[in-house]
């Protein structure tokens, strides 16, 4: 039987919530990963905006972020170039238990909704299934809601499968030993100590002069 998602994600504080971040193509603020550094703080300004009336009484929200991975691209067209990706663990924006889960269901829809936003700002374009992207933001889970509308699947139905999941989890000691990645895994650590620029060296950074927005936690 398999454990809950609260169970899989470790000791400590359990993270509500898991966000998983990939790209494989520029973007207006340069190469993917000059786009995962620059949407990092806008992320994390949506998600804190998103969740402020969800929180309980005297909780937080706090982010712990996986180190980068490039990983193979999966399934879509062939000869696409490698992605960059993380995820992201959300803990403070839990799902309380009295909430109707329509409600609920409907919060989540609106989380991805700004995701999405975030995705078309640093220009995503949806034109074929597991195509190339400038940038992908995916809901992993939020707690232990199961959620199955046209829009959103909660947990998401293949992230037990992802290597670009798995190992980012793995790294921040979220996930069990049955769903870690296996021997074969084709996601590799980028160099250098945990964390975003810490991680990089100068060769990495690509940005262009412009800066992509002002931190809008809603850009437009």
């Amino acid at each position: 039987m398999r454990a809950s998602l609260a169970d899989q994600t470790g000791g400590g504080a359990t993270p509500s919530l898991a966000i998983a971040l990939g790209a494989n193509l520029p973007s207006r603020c340069g190469n993917p990963i000059a786009t995962l550094i620059a949407v990092r703080p806008l992320l994390e300004a949506s998600v804190r905006g998103w969740s402020q009336d969800l929180r309980r009484p005297g909780e937080t929200t706090a982010f712990r972020w996986s180190p980068l991975f490039e990983t193979q691209a999966v399934g879509g067209p062939p000869g696409q170039p490698n992605y960059v990706n993380a995820v992201v663990l959300v803990e403070g924006a839990s799902v309380t238990a009295d909430a109707a889960p329509e409600a609920t269901a409907d919060a989540a829809e609106d989380l991805l909704g700004h995701l999405q936003e975030l995705e078309q700002h640093f220009g995503r374009e949806r034109q074929e299934r597991w195509g190339p992207r400038s940038l992908d933001l995916d809901l992993l889970w939020w707690g232990d809601l199961r959620c199955h509308t046209p829009r959103l699947q909660l947990p998401h139905p293949r992230w037990q499968e992802r290597d670009f999941v798995l190992a980012p989890l793995a790294a921040l000691g979220a996930a069990l030993e049955a769903t870690a990645p296996g021997p074969n895994c084709t996601a590799v650590a980028l160099a250098g100590q945990p964390g975003w620029p810490e991680q990089l060296g100068a060769a990495w950074l690509t940005r262009t002069d412009e800066p992509p927005a002002e931190a809008d936690p809603r850009p437009g």
